[in-house]
Parts: C-alpha cells; structure tokens; sequence
C-alpha cells in the first residue's frame, strides 16, 4: 500500500506571489489573515508584494514560509490527501509539526517569528556564513571542517542534504577557509550561499537558550502523524521530544539525506513537497530515483497531485 510523506521547505524557498493562486478560497485567505493578526505586522502584504530583501530577512521569511505551507496542507487535507508521515527541512520543521498537531498554527507563526529575530541576535550580519561542498563524502568534509576549527575559526557540516551535497557553517573565516581546503581535497565545487547567518552551528547556541524558553510555554501536543525530525532523522510522537529536538536542531545538523532514507524503510513511496519551490523534492530524487515526488506550490500543482493521489 502507498504511504505518503508531507516535506516542507526551508529558508531560501521564499518568493514574492508565494501562495497568491490559493486566495480566491476564504479558508485559504485565513491563514494569511491569521498570520498578520499573530504578528502584529502586514506579512501577507510582504508575502505577495515584497521587496525580496525585506522577505528574506530571517524573521519574515521564516513566518512567511510556514504560513504558506500550512495553508497549502489545509487544501490537500480538504481534497483527502492525508499524509502517513511529515518532515521539514531546518525551518520547515515547524511546518511538518504543524500539519502533524504538534502545535496550533497561530502559536507556531509566533515561534518561528521570535526563533528568526533569535538567529539573527545570535551572530550579527557579516561575521557568520554557509557554503554548499558538492562532490565530497561526509566523512572527509568532517575533516577538513574540524582541521580549519582549529586553525582559523569555527565551521561545521550544517545539512546533509543529499549523495555529494554538505551545507557547512560557522565564522565568515572558517567557512571561507574550508571551502578553500575542501576544494584541495577533491570537492567539486563550494557555493558561497546567501543567508543571514551561520544556521545549524555551534553558533546558534545562544539563540537556541532563547528559543528554549519560548518552547516551554508552547504547550505542545503529542503528534497525530508520526514526524521525522531533522537531529535524529527518527519518526517522533511525543511532545517532551519534539521541545528538546528543537532546540538542539538550531546547532545541530540538518539530518535530511537520512530522514528521507528513513521515511523510504518506513514505507514510503510519495512525497509531497508541500509549499514553495522544488528543492526537495530535488533532493529526494538524488537519494532514491524509485520514489515518487509532487511538489505542490500553486493552484495548478495542487490540482495535479490531487488528481494523481486519487487514482
């Protein structure tokens, strides 16, 4: 029997009309209504007017992004696509809890906002940066990574995203300092990426003490649908887990090439990438090419995977 995973983007996805094809529907429409009301701020009108520079700051995108999916996972569960399990990748990790009853949607748009301004606190502009190693095995970029932090400064493996493709992090220095060592030992190429900031490293720690109080408050729920989580790359219920995992995935790595390995041993042979872009389901094609992936981010992608899940 087919088994079906929900995966939700991360940062980088945002783009400016993200969603504007699903607001003609009223229940649609409520979620960027909802959004902007959790806020306090017009992020719907950012959502779909821009600029890109303000939609890309940490704490608009992150709420921006989340707002979308969820939105997206409302309309599929209408039309009777119900996923067996969710994973999101980094931020869209509040996404997958979301669709899965972790947490309600106006907390969780809260949350990410307050996790964004967080990251962006933790180290300011400039001072931290990432890199995508294409073409090197995890075990070596591990060595490079750990022969700069002692040289130059602090950089780590961030995401594992897929066969022959690590996002590092860490200091401006060290990342650039890698990339250089990296691409001596054999990596085909190192990407410079454009973020604000070194995500998924040690880095991140103050911002995750932060972060942690926030969560104890969330009140959250044990999940419906079993959540792969990006540090254990495991299938997770209980909320005790989920408050803990979160705040270790902000310095943690990225475990994606695992948890969608995961997701293929637990049964699963679709997944639906559920908002904006295609980079997943990118990713998922690279690990496993059996697999089948419908990424769904507008009126017309939605009707087609519909349409296809119905069969």
């Amino acid at each position: 029997m087919t088994k079906i995973a929900f995966i939700y983007p991360g940062q980088g996805s945002q783009t400016i009309g993200m969603g504007e094809s699903f607001l003609a529907d009223e229940k649609s429409r409520q979620y960027f209504n909802d959004a902007d009301e959790a806020l306090g701020v017009n992020l719907s009108q950012l959502m779909l007017e821009g600029p890109q520079e303000n939609l890309t700051l940490t704490y608009h995108a992150q709420p921006a992004l989340l707002t979308v999916s969820a939105m997206i996972t409302e309309r599929l569960n209408r039309a009777g696509i119900l996923p067996d399990f969710t994973a999101g990748h980094s931020l869209g990790e509040y996404s997958a809890l979301v669709a899965s009853g972790v947490l309600p949607f106006e907390k969780a748009v809260d949350i990410v906002h307050k996790r964004g301004l967080f990251m962006n606190e933790a180290v300011p502009a400039g001072e931290g940066a990432m890199a995508a190693i294409l073409g090197m095995d995890s075990e070596t970029l591990e060595k490079v990574a750990n022969e700069v932090t002692d040289s130059t400064g602090v950089v780590q493996l961030a995401n594992l995203n897929c066969p022959g493709q690590i996002v590092i992090s860490g200091t401006k220095a060290g990342v650039e300092a890698a990339c250089a060592l990296a691409k001596e030992r054999g990596a085909k190429r190192a990407i410079p990426l454009d973020v604000s900031g070194p995500f998924h490293s040690e880095l991140m720690r103050p911002a995750s003490q932060d972060l942690a109080q926030v969560l104890s408050n969330a009140f959250l729920k044990d999940a419906e649908i079993p959540v792969v989580t990006n540090v254990t790359a495991k299938s997770e219920t209980h909320a005790s887990q989920f408050q803990e995992l979160l705040v270790r995935q902000l310095y943690s790595p990225v475990l994606w090439e695992q948890s969608v390995r995961e997701m293929i041993d637990l049964g699963v042979t679709v997944f639906v990438e559920v908002g904006p872009g295609k980079v997943l389901s990118g990713l998922v094609k690279k690990i496993d090419r059996s697999v089948q992936t419908l990424p769904v981010y507008d009126l017309e992608s939605f009707e087609k995977a519909v349409e296809e899940l119905s069969k």
